[in-house]
């Protein structure tokens, strides 16, 4: 039998057999995106821990959760007669090492307020800082405080809540901004504190802001499934919306 050398004509796909190769390849396409996308490391700006924690008389606060306690609390109280003679009070905080410093005045650590930047140009004094200190006064009307000092003294008999330390710690060599937050109250000569949480910033040498719990930045990458390739790019939509 004689062949013909005629070439053959490409076969044409039908329209709808066409339209679903494209979808395919879409949906395909889409997931590769998704891989490459998971692939890319999540890092989380900020680490935040919430706490409820009475501070005193030693308290140590690790702000990485590495097991190295980064900077440590101290109450202290003193009072020699039933008219405080020679009454003292105190609470301070430590850095665990000469690079964890806290931000502050003279001797004495800042109360900062909510969205107080915490960062490079911060003013960051020392590792050693009292929050508040006072002595007690002589009299027929029993203990009563003067001398109160320390941005988180407060009015007599009351306290200040819901206020940011400023801190700066190394880690593995590199330099950290985080937060705490502090209810503190005065009265007479005690002091009560609570750590009510803290946070810091994951990049080395990047601000943050007082209060601020999570990054800007944070996402987590949602890939495509095997069930969303096979249902073609109908299910584009739903992967994308993460629903």
């Amino acid at each position: 039998m004689q062949r013909s050398s005629r070439p053959r004509s490409a076969a044409e796909l039908s329209d709808s057999l066409h339209r679903q190769l494209s979808m395919y390849a879409l949906a395909a396409s889409a997931a590769g995106v998704g891989m490459l996308a998971l692939a890319q490391p999540a890092e989380a700006k900020i680490v935040y821990t919430p706490a409820d924690e009475n501070i005193g008389p030693i308290t140590y606060l690790d702000l990485n959760h590495d097991g190295i306690n980064d900077f440590k609390f101290t109450t202290h109280h003193t009072a020699h007669s039933t008219h405080c003679l020679s009454g003292s009070a105190a609470l301070a905080v430590y850095g665990s090492r000469l690079a964890n410093k806290i931000s502050g005045e003279s001797v004495f650590a800042s109360a900062l307020a909510t969205g107080a930047y915490i960062g490079p140009a911060g003013k960051f004094r020392g590792e050693k800082m009292a929050l508040v200190a006072g002595g007690c006064s002589t009299g027929n009307g029993g203990a009563s405080w003067y001398g109160r000092s320390g941005f988180w003294a407060g009015p007599a008999g009351g306290g200040i809540e819901d206020r940011y330390l400023g801190l700066k710690f190394s880690v593995k060599g590199k330099i950290h901004f985080g937060w705490a937050r502090l209810n503190v109250v005065t009265s007479n000569l005690t002091i009560q504190a609570t750590l009510t949480g803290y946070a810091y910033e994951t990049i080395p040498n990047k601000a943050i802001i007082a209060g601020k719990e999570h990054g800007a930045d944070d996402s987590t990458a949602q890939p495509a499934s095997l069930g969303h390739l096979a249902a073609g790019a109908s299910a584009i939509p739903a992967w994308r919306s993460g629903r």
